[in-house]
């Protein structure tokens, strides 16, 4: 198998804007199309392929990290069509390619469905804002979707540290600049401590991985930046638990108060497969911290936020499992994608029956749960 070949498939990818492309010894090349997994109609690749393709894409340095850890990953350009990153690592002593397509297009608000309110939001001076969701529910897309409307919007010097960078900004109303794990920082946390001696107005920080970044974050937001973070949790008051529990218990008190002041939102998202037409549609769930919700976060009372995302739609709020029953009623996902990413999947059931409805499998697993 030639260069050219790796060309071949990633033309394929961008052609059927694939998510994902998977390269295996054993199999022929497969792509992930609105997430579910199909096979080109090629030959079953061997072990010269894996090796020829890896080659084809993969950076010197990296190779040689394949060779030493077994695993390596990088991002690179598709000439201007898309960039790729890609997950090389070895199992059974062959190699294994996953290149995930990243659009070269920033989408806009509207296109991605983001909450309206979240144009308020990015205009604040200061605060940490958090973006979660499992991999490849569409954080990456969301943040890049605000950084370039503040790029735009406004004049301030934007820091990101990303690892790998996948959507490039240019330069607009604002400066940006972009800063990769690996090969312009060694790490989060280091790169944060940096950022702030360089009189950044947004930071954007790709993982909250440890304590020491997340700790990094929250201070950046209170000393008068606007912080965007990730973290792989689902729903808002988890999140909000998870970085608090990242903290020794004698410190959570503490952080407590740091939080309620200085975060100003959590964005929460999956993707769905869609049902209407094909591609996928993002879900949401949104909390707004207001000094309500502030107090509830500083009295460690943060079982209570679902039903004040509930009582705070006025502001922009919106329970997960409320965004995917509007989706569901409006014909655009099924019953089963519903219930498979929902935080309740008895009551969304019991309302799908009252509707008349029925849903797959999740109704055995409810007679058997003796409901």
């Amino acid at each position: 198998m030639s260069t050219m070949q790796i060309d071949r498939l990633l033309e394929t990818v961008v052609r059927e804007d694939a998510s994902d492309l998977h390269l295996t010894t054993g199999r022929k090349p497969t792509l992930r199309l609105n997430g579910r997994l199909q096979e080109l109609k090629t030959k079953v690749l061997d072990n010269d392929d894996m090796t020829v393709l890896m080659k084809a894409v993969t950076p010197e340095k990296n190779q040689q990290e394949l060779q030493e850890s077994g695993s390596t990953d990088f991002g690179f350009a598709f000439g201007e069509k898309a960039r790729f990153r890609v997950a090389v690592f070895k199992q059974r002593g062959d190699t294994v390619m996953v290149l995930r397509l990243i659009p070269n297009k920033l989408l806009t608000f509207d296109e991605i469905g983001l909450p309206e309110i979240c144009r308020e939001l990015i205009r604040r001076p200061r605060g940490l804002f958090i973006v979660t969701g499992p991999t490849g529910s569409g954080k990456t897309t969301s943040l890049a979707t605000m950084i370039d409307h503040i790029n735009m919007n406004h004049d301030h010097h934007i820091i990101t540290v990303e690892d790998p960078i996948e959507y490039y900004h240019s330069h607009k109303k604002s400066i940006i600049n972009q800063r990769e794990l690996g090969i312009d920082v060694d790490s989060f946390s280091e790169a944060l401590r940096r950022a702030l001696r360089a009189d950044p107005d947004v930071i954007l920080v790709g993982e909250m991985r440890d304590l020491e970044t997340i700790e990094a974050a929250i201070r950046a937001a209170e000393t008068g930046h606007l912080v965007f973070a990730t973290l792989h949790t689902t729903g808002a008051a988890g999140t909000i638990n998870r970085v608090i529990d990242a903290f020794p218990v004698d410190q959570q008190e503490q952080i407590r108060v740091q939080l309620s002041t200085s975060l100003i939102a959590v964005l929460s998202q999956v993707l769905l497969a869609r049902t209407d037409k094909p591609g996928r549609v993002a879900c949401y769930e949104f909390l707004v911290v207001t000094p309500a919700i502030a107090n509830l976060i500083r009295e460690a009372k943060t079982f209570r936020i679902d039903s004040a995302i509930q009582t705070g739609k006025k502001f922009g709020m919106q329970l997960l499992d409320d965004h995917l029953w509007t989706l569901f009623s409006r014909g655009m996902i099924s019953a089963e994608e519903m219930i498979d990413k929902c935080r309740d999947p008895s009551g969304l059931t019991a309302k799908v029956h009252k509707l008349g409805g029925s849903v797959g499998r999740a109704e055995l697993d409810e007679e058997s749960a003796g409901d």
